[in-house]
């Protein structure tokens, strides 16, 4: 009997001048342990006169994670931050009471042709760190853990898994890893992971119970017991989940939250444009009406 519970195909969504394929949330599975948010970026090349420019919006009540497999991304904040992103780093923003950041093609590259790929993914804090105080955190690709086992290459991009930590510091238990083979491999997970537990396939495909899994796709497991699956040849999936909150958790637009008030709030706030600036900025997204 298969463990896979749910397949969540990607869905094409316009987060502005960009098409992205929006994996969470989904009707029948708004999270995956502390997971609320997954969009694949790409791949997308652009010419020299296309460009990623998506002014300053806010958020609260999450962390953002963003890893890019081609391509560069450069992130400012009202922190003061400003870091570009490129392939196998991670750009971790926990937003906490409140942040606003703004995402853009580097200047060096917006006269040139282009690839970007990559994923955006948002987790959800717990309760009592909702309205932390906003950080940022960026590891170098030599930073995060990778290790081969039996021909599979494995990276830990952000959690606890397999006696190894990542450095990204993340609220809850969880975990995302992404697993890498030029060969067909078995797959033999059992209690090794913990919680809520899903697979999504960027490339290649996996077979469980006779049956084969194409990309662009998320599989949920029924258990955090994954048992065995076979990984075919040259194929690229993520694991991600973790423990659930007991609280449910509400989305508008880019506010996450236990509290319904919370995000009202926060709307107001940015109606108002009280939210932090980010130096340098003057355009902002409106509030979705």
């Amino acid at each position: 009997m298969s463990n896979i519970s749910l397949i969540i195909e990607e869905r094409p969504h316009d987060i502005g001048n960009f098409m992205v394929g929006r994996l969470l949330p989904f009707r029948g599975k708004r999270t995956v342990g502390p997971f609320i948010f997954l969009d694949h970026m790409g791949p997308a090349c652009m010419s020299e006169y296309q460009n990623i420019d998506i002014p300053p919006h806010p958020h609260i009540g999450l962390s953002t994670l963003t890893y890019l497999f081609e391509g560069s991304i450069m992130h400012r904040d009202s922190l003061g931050v400003e870091m570009e992103i490129k392939p196998g780093q991670v750009n971790w923003m926990t937003a906490g009471k409140g942040i606003v950041h703004s995402e853009r093609t580097p200047d060096y590259l917006r006269t040139s042709d282009k690839m970007l790929h990559g994923l955006q993914i948002w987790v959800a804090m717990p309760k009592d760190l909702e309205t932390m105080e906003p950080s940022f955190y960026h590891a170098s690709e030599n930073e995060i853990p990778a290790w081969e086992n039996d021909g599979v290459s494995y990276k830990l991009i952000a959690g606890t898994a397999f006696g190894h930590e990542s450095p990204v510091p993340v609220y809850s238990k969880l975990f995302l890893l992404e697993l890498k083979s030029t060969a067909e491999k078995t797959i033999k997970i059992g209690h090794e992971l913990f919680g809520e537990v899903a697979i999504y396939i960027l490339e290649g495909s996996i077979e469980n119970e006779g049956i084969s899994y194409e990309p662009k796709r998320i599989l949920v497991a029924k258990q955090d017991e994954l048992c065995e699956f076979t990984l075919k040849e040259n194929s690229t999936i993520y694991i991600f989940g973790g423990e659930p909150f007991p609280e449910e958790r509400f989305i508008y637009w880019n506010f996450v939250s236990s509290s319904k008030e919370a995000i009202e709030e926060a709307k107001t706030q940015w109606k108002e444009q009280t939210f932090p600036k980010i130096p340098g900025e003057t355009e902002f997204v409106p509030l979705p009406t």
